[in-house]
C-alpha cells in the first residue's frame, strides 16, 4: 500500500508547540504521527516539504527503508532535524499498518509484556520557587493518584549555583518530599546544567531521600563528566533524551555510566529506533523510560512501545498539569489512573484526531510567516517553571 500525501498542521501552547503529520494512503487509510521540538518547527515542517520525494509512493510498510531515505540516502549525517521528520512520518506509517492490520501498533512490535506501565507527574510545579508553594502544588499531583513526580528546582542554573541558590534548590527538593512522603519517589531534573563537582555535591545533599534518578546532571555530550558524577553517588543516573540516534548511544553503554535512558521518540527516527536503542540498553541491564513531552499521539505511540519492552521502566506524562487543552486534540486520550497508563485498544495508535480543534488553537507566535517556538529560557529566567502560564 502506497503512501499518496501527507501535510503538517501545528497546535500551540504558552511554551511548546506539537506538529502533527497527516498520512494518507492510496486507499484513503490516515496515520498519525506528532513532534515536539523545541526552536525549529518551522524548521522541522519546511524540510517535510524537502523530502517528499522519500515518503510519496513509497509503500508504508517498508520502515527500514524509510530509514534508510531520510539518512544513508541523503549523505549527510543526521540529526535532530532529519529524526525528527523521520520520526515523524515513521510513527504514521505505523499507525496506518496497524490499521490495515486491524491491530494495535504494540501487537505488530512483539505484543505486550504488562498490564499496565507506570507514568510520573511533570509539568506540576507552576508556581513561585519557594517550599511551602513547591510542597502544595506536589500534594496535588500525589491526590490525583501519582507516586512518581519529577521537577527541576534549580532555577536557571549554569554550571555551578551560588551557595544562597544552592541552598535554596536543596530546601525546595526536602519540601515536596516530607509534602509528599516515602510512598512517592521524586526524580530530580538537572537539565544538563551542572559541572561534575555540583552536580555531585547535589547528589550527596540529597542521596538520604533516595530520589529514583537524577536525570542529565551535566551536559549531555560530555560523557567523562557523566562518569565522574557516576562514580561519586548512589543514585540512579538517567540520560538520553538529547540523544537522536542509535549511534550516538553506541559509547555510552560500555561506560556503566547510566541506569534509565530516556530517549524521545518523536526525536530519535520512531519507534522502531527507540525498540532498537532499548533492545540495546537491556544487554546492558539498562532501564528505558522514555521522554515524552508531547500530546495525544506521543504519548500513545511511546506508550505501545512501552508495552512491548522487557526493560521499560515509567513514562513520563505533562498533559494533567499543563495545557490540559492539549488532551482536546484527539480521542480517546490514554488517561493515568492511580497512577498507570493501561494497555490501549483499537487498530493502529487506537485514537483520532480532532483536526479542528488543532486548527482551533495555532501557535501564538508567527512572524513572517515563520512559526517561533515560546520556549523556556531556563538558563536565563529564574521561574521559567511557571511555563508562562
Amino acid at each position: 500500500m502506497k503512501i499518496k500525501s501527507y501535510r503538517t498542521l501545528v497546535m500551540g501552547t504558552p511554551w511548546r508547540n506539537l506538529t502533527y503529520l497527516i498520512l494518507e494512503l492510496e486507499d484513503g487509510t490516515i496515520g498519525y504521527g506528532e513532534s515536539r521540538i523545541l526552536g525549529k518547527t518551522h524548521t522541522v515542517c519546511e524540510f517535510l516539504k524537502d523530502v517528499q520525494r522519500h515518503i510519496v509512493g513509497h509503500d508504508v510498510h517498508d520502515i527500514e527503508d524509510l530509514y534508510r531515505r531520510f539518512t544513508l540516502l541523503d549523505f549527510g549525517s543526521a540529526g535532530e532535524v532529519v529524526m525528527t521528520g523521520l520520526a515523524m512520518v515513521e510513527m504514521a506509517c505505523w499507525d496506518c499498518i496497524g490499521k490495515l492490520a486491524n491491530l494495535p501498533v504494540y501487537k505488530l512490535l512483539g505484543g505486550a509484556t504488562r498490564e499496565s506501565v507506570p507514568a510520573y507527574a511533570n509539568g506540576w510545579y507552576k508556581v513561585s520557587r519557594e517550599p511551602e508553594y513547591f510542597a502544595q502544588a506536589a500534594k496535588e499531583v500525589r491526590n490525583a493518584g501519582y507516586r512518581n513526580l519529577k521537577f527541576d528546582p534549580f532555577g536557571n542554573g549554569n554550571l555551578e549555583l551560588e551557595r544562597k541558590e544552592f541552598d535554596k534548590s536543596i530546601e525546595l527538593i526536602f519540601a515536596v518530599h516530607e509534602a509528599v512522603g516515602d510512598d512517592c519517589q521524586l526524580h530530580i531534573e538537572m537539565h544538563g546544567r551542572f559541572a561534575p563537582h555540583q552536580a555531585i555535591a547535589i547528589a550527596k545533599e540529597i542521596e538520604c531521600i533516595k530520589p529514583a534518578w537524577i536525570e542529565e546532571p551535566c551536559r549531555p555530550e560530555d560523557l567523562g563528566a557523566l562518569k565522574k558524577v557516576a562514580q561519586h553517588t548512589s543514585i540512579p543516573i538517567a540520560t538520553g533524551e538529547r540523544l537522536y540516534s542509535a549511534n550516538q548511544y553506541r559509547d555510552l553503554f560500555p561506560m556503566r555510566v547510566v541506569d534509565i535512558i530516556q530517549p524521545d521518540m518523536t526525536q530519535c527516527g520512531g519507534i522502531l529506533e527507540l525498540k532498537k536503542i532499548a533492545a540495546t540498553a537491556e544487554t546492558y541491564n539498562v532501564m528505558v523510560a522514555p521522554h515524552n513531552v508531547g500530546g495525544i499521539i506521543t504519548t500513545m505511540a511511546t506508550l505501545h512501545l512501552m508495552f512491548t519492552l522487557r526493560n521499560g521502566k515509567i513514562l513520563e506524562h505533562f498533559n494533567d498539569f499543563t495545557d490540559q487543552h492539549v488532551k482536546q486534540a484527539g480521542s480517546p486520550y490514554p488517561e493515568v489512573v492511580d497512577g498507570h497508563f493501561q494497555l490501549p485498544e483499537g487498530p493502529g495508535w487506537g485514537v483520532e484526531l480532532d483536526l479542528d480543534f488543532i486548527a482551533q488553537h495555532p501557535p501564538g507566535q508567527t512572524t513572517a510567516q515563520v512559526i517561533a517556538d515560546p520556549g523556556l529560557d531556563m538558563f536565563k529566567k529564574d521561574e521559567w517553571n511557571k511555563r508562562s502560564q
